[in-house]
Parts: structure tokens; C-alpha cells; sequence
């Protein structure tokens, strides 16, 4: 099973900065939407942001929107999450998804997307 691996998660203070990477040995990014989710305790998994292969086309959630940015570099084989002005809302395990779905308004439904990281931990506390 091909995997993504997430990376840059941590413990912040409200206020603070973090950018998550995602990104494989295993295959190409280029060809896919990558999605951004996350899963807080007791909560369902939810789509935050996604963006497409050619790193155009790029949708957020309105709980991160402004403060949230998805950006991919395909030569690095690599897509990052600069996350700003971070809450304790933002408190989550964070994953990566690829899919061969565009990013568009039904992004965060994760069944459209085939391969999937193991998640990193983002906890937002003073």
C-alpha cells in the first residue's frame, strides 16, 4: 500500500506558526490532488484545504480560510500547509491525501482519495 508521510507537527502557543509537509518516495505527486484533513478527539475527520496537481486551484475550509496557506513544490515531490495565527480550535491530527479528483467544492470527501499519510499531531496550547 503506497503511503504519504506528513511531517512538521508540534506543540505551538495560540498566536503561533506551523507548516506541515507531505510527501512520498514512492510515487509522483504531480499527477494529484493532494488534501489536507484533520481529526480532533471525539470529532469526525474533516477537510481543511486542498490543491491541485499544477498547484493552481487551491479551496479551504471556512474555519482556516486567511489564515491557512497550501502550496506544493512537484519537483521536491512535496506540498505544505503554512498554518498561521493558529487556535486551540486547530488542535487535530493532521493528514495528507492523494486523490485523481480535482480540488474543487466536494474535496473534503475523503473517499476520493486513494492514498493517505499516517497523520502528525498539531497542538495548539499555552
Amino acid at each position: 500500500q503506497l503511503r504519504l508521510a506528513e511531517s512538521g507537527g508540534g506543540l505551538v502557543q495560540p498566536g503561533g506558526s506551523l507548516r506541515l509537509s507531505c510527501g512520498t518516495s514512492e510515487f509522483t505527486l504531480d499527477a494529484y490532488t493532494i488534501g489536507w484533513f484533520r481529526q480532533a478527539p471525539g470529532k469526525e475527520r474533516e477537510g481543511v484545504s486542498c490543491i491541485g496537481s499544477s498547484g493552481v486551484t487551491v479551496e479551504y475550509a471556512n474555519s482556516v480560510k486567511g489564515r491557512f496557506t497550501v502550496s506544493r513544490d512537484n519537483a521536491k515531490n512535496t506540498v505544505y500547509l503554512q498554518m498561521n495565527s493558529l487556535k486551540p480550535e486547530d488542535t487535530a491530527v493532521y493528514y495528507c491525501a492523494a486523490g485523481r479528483l480535482p480540488c474543487g467544492p466536494y474535496y473534503y470527501v475523503s473517499t476520493h482519495y486513494d492514498y493517505w499519510g499516517q497523520g502528525t499531531q498539531v497542538t495548539v496550547s499555552s
